[in-house]
């Protein structure tokens, strides 16, 4: 019988597992929003479908047994009994249709949940592509280290490396910017960027334009840069052109200016994308 307390046990299970898969969903979009990290995106996700998946399964065995029952039809009511087997039955179905109105109720809850938990990815690729061709260096930005402590014109030697940021945004991965200082007249500039290299101080996107990864290598013997990820190797001395490796184009260089106390500063943003190549630049 549909009512018995091992169904009301079922029902009860499958409606504790719906909402298990809502909570598990909800944790995703708060994970996602507050940045948590993919470890907690990926656990809570994995909550939310593998309840839904067992829910379903158990509903699914209980609207469709496994198991075959043969009888022998049985003998028509007395005449005096039909009303009351009529009203029975009546009760039985309509305790059924609340159940599963309940279990309909939730299970469009998690299916609802799950789908609003899927918007929050989707939407997280927006802002890629459109940042790599922007950048939060900017006019007059200020040049900061790791620890936003801003750069000097004494704060490197010749042949030396550092990743640098513009000051507020330490934290911005398509910013980072590796600077160089060559020994001055070392590296031919071409006319329109005759003055973005002031006192052998040079800059360039650590954003790898084969796959993105960030160029973390520097040999100081011959100044040239390299990507750990595929081993794209880019010389300082031809402009960060790429001279091995899979990449297709030099690193994009950034504009440099010395102020009057000799802090350094960007002239502009790039005035190309920064990272690999895509649909809408050719390689």
């Amino acid at each position: 019988m549909s009512d018995s307390p091992k169904h009301k046990r079922q029902n009860r299970a499958i409606g504790a597992t719906l909402i298990l898969s809502i909570v598990g969903a909800a944790v995703f979009i708060a994970t996602d929003i507050y940045n948590a990290g993919p470890q907690a995106e990926g656990a809570s996700i994995a909550v939310s479908l593998g309840a839904l998946a067992i829910a379903l399964i158990a509903w699914s065995k209980q609207i469709l047994p496994q198991t075959q029952l043969v009888s022998e039809r049985p003998p028509l009511p007395a005449p005096h009994s039909g009303p009351d087997s009529a009203s029975e039955t009546f009760a039985e179905g309509e305790r059924e249709v609340v159940s599963r109105r309940g279990l309909t109720g939730l299970l469009a809850a998690a299916v609802g949940t799950l789908g609003v938990a899927a918007i929050f990815p989707v939407r997280s690729l927006g802002p890629m592509i459109d940042s790599l061709f922007h950048t939060r260096w900017s006019p007059g930005a200020r040049v900061v280290d790791g620890d936003g402590v801003p750069v000097h014109r004494g704060s490197l030697g010749v042949k030396s490396m550092m990743t640098v940021f513009p000051e507020g945004y330490t934290d911005s991965q398509d910013s980072q910017t590796l600077l160089i200082r060559t020994p001055p007249g070392t590296v031919p500039l071409p006319p329109d960027r005759a003055n973005w290299a002031p006192d052998g101080y040079i800059a360039f996107s650590k954003v790898c334009t084969h796959a993105g990864c960030p160029v973390a290598l520097f040999r100081a013997t011959d100044l040239l840069l390299m990507c750990p990820c595929h081993q794209s190797i880019f010389d300082v001395l031809q402009l960060a052109a790429r001279i091995s490796g899979p990449a297709a184009r030099p690193l994009p260089q950034l504009p440099l200016e010395i102020d009057a106390d000799g802090f350094l500063h960007a002239q502009s943003d790039y005035h190309e994308a920064i990272g690999p190549s895509f649909w809408e630049r050719p390689g």
